[in-house]
């Protein structure tokens, strides 16, 4: 591929434009208020995110004296310049937000935020009380003076400085006390049944004196570090990876600043001061006019109040699935022998469907072994209790265990240790690839056959993120993909050099080159007159190679749709593209985890899904998974939803043809256009 510069857009200012697309749901008066709040602590949570681990990456590429343009035309220092000033722009827009739109809202509900000042004294009693018995006990003050050096700054706590005034008894100039982290970030001011809050950090700033008796405090201040996150695992240089990981979870404690927020209210000489303490430059200090770290603001959006929230919600039982009796693992079974089933989560519940198949397979005495891929799971999941149930009655498990997924390593590690103590077979993966595949075997003894079951999905075995996950799934017993997904475990756990596979694409030999197979197949059909169309659901799309090669079939006028939830380095920058690229996101009260690969193929409709995005870290350093579907009346249910997808009739965002993304609201007349995801709600609960 010749010059490809300036033909993409950058990764990571496309992930700041799916930040600010979750911000704008903040001020779309269809979403309840509390679900709004909600959306701001969200906000943060992805911008705390961006920064540990993308800024971060960017910051060490300057380091290493990299200075070569990307794929879209920038230098490292260039983007750093633009990703700050953009996220200062959005921090900016967020507080603002919070404090003249939301705050006042809430107030109307009875639901307000005050200053210790604005108390009655009944109210400051009483938070008096709660100081004395619940907060003062844990605080630590920590001094700096010629013995006592500055303290380490952990990631994402929020702090309070303190300027005090030094005399000639104390040779004291700063302190700084952590606000503690397992107490609720806004404190009631009663019992009553009023919901009047203030802040944590703020009522521990009212009693500073009391930690420092006999010094005079000048001012204070609030700030906040992020520290760079991400892993640097040399697996060639580990005999036990494990063990590795430990290590290396506990150095990343101490990586090194990548942002400071501050109160814009802080005192220059403080602030530059601060700075050199923590070897931080000034263009990495964002400063905030609000509180720092909205996170907490899930506090408030869990508030029992059912009018300011989502309707609620209750997926329902897979209809194939509804007369199983609970009892008998042989019903539920028999389920899967009379088709597949192809289940779409949160509307149609994971714990009947994919924990139910885990559950009866462990306590079946017909089932001889279960195979399983984890990723992300949840503390308490009823998916370890059956592996490791099985395990305990004799069936041969083996748990494929990713300890490298982000920000869930120690879970990993934990689990990994449990399962090995019950007889598991725990492995992990095959170097230098991460096991993002969402995969499950159940090999079952009936009569004088051995059956495969499989369960082959787009989102992590974890049943809480299911409630709130747009995912797929497909369970079945066909003997070609159970034959697949023998052949892959076993590369998984043993090793194989022999990679082909009937109904699977798999990261990292035959996806890459089989998607980008099907992508030019749909460019020659179209120029050789014949049908072509190709449309896309996924996470992320990025990967230079395949976007170069959808610009080819847009290119020769192929007709390519995508619905992307966030990463989408697609430019409209030609007329042919702008006429057949057609683009939409989709954000609301689920997480749209998804991901459908559809080719035309001349009437000899392709559908796939499943756990790969088109990024170059799926298609060539994970392990990945994309399942065929044969199923007609499969590929027509899939076709529904890429057809709602894309339908103007929804609330949705659309990339315009100056590469913009702009949100249609409303429609012609001026009417609120139905949520995407409330649809399938309505369509569900009329089923």
């Amino acid at each position: 591929m010749k010059d490809l510069a300036a033909t993409f857009q950058d990764r990571e200012l496309t992930w700041l434009d799916f930040d600010t697309r979750v911000l704008e749901l903040t001020e779309d008066p269809t979403i309840p208020l509390l679900e709004r709040v909600r959306f701001l602590a969200i906000f943060s949570s992805n911008l705390d995110e961006f920064f540990m681990v993308r800024v971060a990456s960017l910051k060490a590429k300057i380091e290493r004296g990299v200075t070569a343009p990307n794929s879209a035309g920038y230098t490292p220092k260039e983007l750093l310049k633009i990703v700050l000033q953009r996220t200062q722009e959005l921090v900016g827009i967020q507080a603002e937000r919070f404090r003249d739109v939301i705050v006042p809202e809430l107030a109307q509900h009875g639901i307000e935020f005050l200053k210790i000042s604005e108390l009655s004294q009944d109210e400051r009693d009483h938070l008096k009380d709660y100081y004395n018995k619940r907060v003062f006990p844990v605080l630590t003050p920590l001094v700096v003076d010629p013995s006592h050096p500055f303290p380490y700054i952990s990631g994402l706590s929020l702090n309070i400085g303190i300027n005090i005034e030094s005399t000639d008894d104390f040779d004291i100039s700063f302190a700084r006390v952590k606000v503690p982290s397992n107490l609720p970030r806004f404190i009631r001011t009663s019992d009553n049944s009023k919901f009047r809050f203030v802040l944590l950090d703020e009522l521990i700033a009212e009693h500073l004196s009391e930690l420092f008796p006999g010094v005079t405090l000048k001012d204070h201040f609030f700030f906040r570090v992020t520290r760079n996150q991400d892993l640097d695992l040399d697996e060639d240089e580990t005999d036990d990876i494990l063990q590795t990981m430990e290590r290396e979870l506990t150095r990343r404690r101490f990586g090194p600043p990548v942002r400071l927020e501050v109160d814009k209210v802080i005192n220059t000489q403080v602030l530059n001061e601060l700075m050199d303490e923590l070897e931080i430059e000034p263009q990495d200090v964002i400063k905030y006019d609000s509180p720092l770290d909205l996170r907490s603001l899930n506090q408030i959006a869990d508030l029992d109040f059912p009018d300011l929230k989502y309707k609620p919600f209750r997926s329902e039982t897979a209809p194939e699935l509804r007369d199983v009796d609970p009892d008998s693992a042989d019903s539920y079974f028999a389920a899967l022998r009379k088709g597949e089933i192809l289940l779409h989560h949160p509307y149609q519940s994971f714990t009947t469907s994919v924990v139910k198949f885990l559950e009866n397979a462990a306590r079946d005495p017909q089932v001889l072994a279960i195979k399983q891929t984890l990723y992300r799971t949840s503390g308490d999941s009823p998916i370890i209790e059956a592996l490791i149930e099985a395990a305990e009655a004799g069936k041969q498990v083996l748990a494929v265990i990713e300890i490298r997924a982000r920000f869930d390593e120690m879970a990993n590690v934990r689990w990994a240790r449990k399962l090995e103590e019950v007889g598991v077979h725990v492995v992990y993966g095959l170097m230098g690839l991460k096991t993002h595949a969402k995969l499950s075997l159940v090999v079952r003894e009936e009569g004088d056959v051995l059956r495969r079951y499989c369960h082959v999905g787009t989102g992590n075995y974890n049943p809480k993120t299911a409630r709130f996950y747009d995912d797929l799934g497909l369970l079945s017993s066909d003997p070609v993909l159970g034959e697949d997904l023998s052949r892959l475990f076993n590369e998984l756990s043993g090793h194989s050099t022999k990679h082909d596979y009937s109904r699977l694409l798999v990261a990292p030999h035959s996806l890459r080159k089989g998607l980008l197979m099907r992508i030019k197949r749909e460019t020659k059909n179209h120029l050789d007159g014949k049908p072509s169309w190709i449309r896309l659901k996924l996470n992320s799309l990025l990967d230079e190679e395949i976007v170069a090669s959808i610009y080819e079939a847009a290119d020769a006028g192929v007709k390519v749709e995508v619905i992307v939830r966030g990463i989408c380095s697609l430019q409209l920058n030609n007329q042919a593209r702008r006429e057949n690229i057609k683009v939409r996101s989709i954000l609301g009260r689920f997480l749209e985890h998804s991901r459908i690969y559809y080719f035309r193929n001349d009437g000899a409709e392709d559908y796939f899904i499943g756990s790969a995005d088109m990024m170059q870290r799926n298609l060539d350093r994970r392990v990945e998974s994309l399942v065929r579907i044969d199923s007609e009346k499969h590929k027509e249910r899939l076709k529904g939803i890429l057809d709602d997808s894309l339908s103007d009739q929804y609330s949705t965002w659309k990339l315009t043809e100056d590469n913009q993304w702009v949100r249609n609201v409303t429609d012609t007349d001026g009417n609120y256009l139905v949520n995407f995801q409330d649809h399938f709600i309505d369509k569900h609960n009329r089923a």
